[in-house]
């Protein structure tokens, strides 16, 4: 199981580079059920390293291709930052390990945040494919304005941070949306804006917790090979339509959601 986990870190750096999300949706049920890493906050920590390291590499490429928006991922980076840090070190460490039971199935916290993940994944994903019917925004013909919409980037930016908390999320799969539904970007300057904030969101949690035992080897390794996937979902990117790309993106997340759903409900 563990050569496939390592197979599938390919997927994660292809996702990243392609459309910009979709590390964590990929890496957090590859450490759980691939490398069987049943503690969660193990888990989110792992993935929180892999996704920041692979997000910071395709962040530095869109950044040389001017398909970055500074201004909007620092207005963004702010709240999503004050939000992590309080969910990690408060709300985290209440939750009791067994929250209700329903049936006499027992939800247990891990559980419940899985649940949580995959709920967000499944509206953001349906509001992207119905976007994606709409033409894409030229990347050098419209400046995108940052200033627009504030309190709704806002609330989504402390909704990202509180799920990097939760479950290790850099929150693409809510960042790009947000950027091209909100800010008016095109989709690929929102895939280079959303690579940075992942990478300070996704790498700041990691630091944070450092505390927690690490299997160097194991998330070095995947890393390269997740690296490796990045530099070529960058190159399938370049000749890919935006249009494509947001329907691509959206049923991709659909996709996962459903199935962690239906892994730790019915499974």
């Amino acid at each position: 199981m563990e050569i496939i986990g390592y197979i599938s870190a390919l997927l994660i750096g292809l996702s990243l580079g392609l459309i910009g999300s979709g590390g964590t949706i990929l890496a957090l049920p590859i450490f759980v059920y691939l490398f069987h890493i049943k503690n969660m906050q193990e888990a989110t920590h792992y993935t929180m390293f892999v996704v920041g390291v692979t997000a910071f590499i395709g962040a530095f490429r869109k950044y040389q291709e001017k398909l970055v928006d500074l201004k909007t991922a620092v207005f963004f980076l702010f709240p999503s930052l004050v939000s992590l840090f309080f969910t990690r070190k408060i709300i985290l460490p209440l939750l009791p390990n067994e929250l209700f039971t329903v049936a006499g199935f027992v939800i247990t916290k891990d559980i419940f945040l899985l649940l949580l993940f995959a709920v967000v994944m499944f509206f953001a994903s349906i509001s992207m494919i119905k976007n994606a019917k709409q033409k894409d925004t030229d990347c050098f013909a419209l400046t995108p304005n940052a200033n627009a919409n504030h309190l709704k980037t806002t609330l989504v930016a402390l909704l990202v941070g509180s799920l990097t908390a939760l479950v290790g999320a850099g929150g693409g799969f809510l960042i790009i949306p947000t950027l091209v539904l909100l800010k008016e970007h095109c989709m690929k300057r929102a895939i280079g804006t959303s690579l940075v904030i992942i990478t300070v969101n996704s790498l700041i949690g990691f630091l944070g917790d450092l505390h927690t035992d690490v299997n160097w080897k194991l998330v070095i390794i995947f890393s390269i090979i997740a690296v490796a996937g990045m530099l070529l979902g960058i190159k399938l990117s370049e000749k890919i339509q935006g249009e494509k790309l947001k329907k691509l993106f959206g049923i991709m997340v659909l996709i996962m959601g459903l199935f962690i759903i239906l892994k730790e409900l019915f499974l």
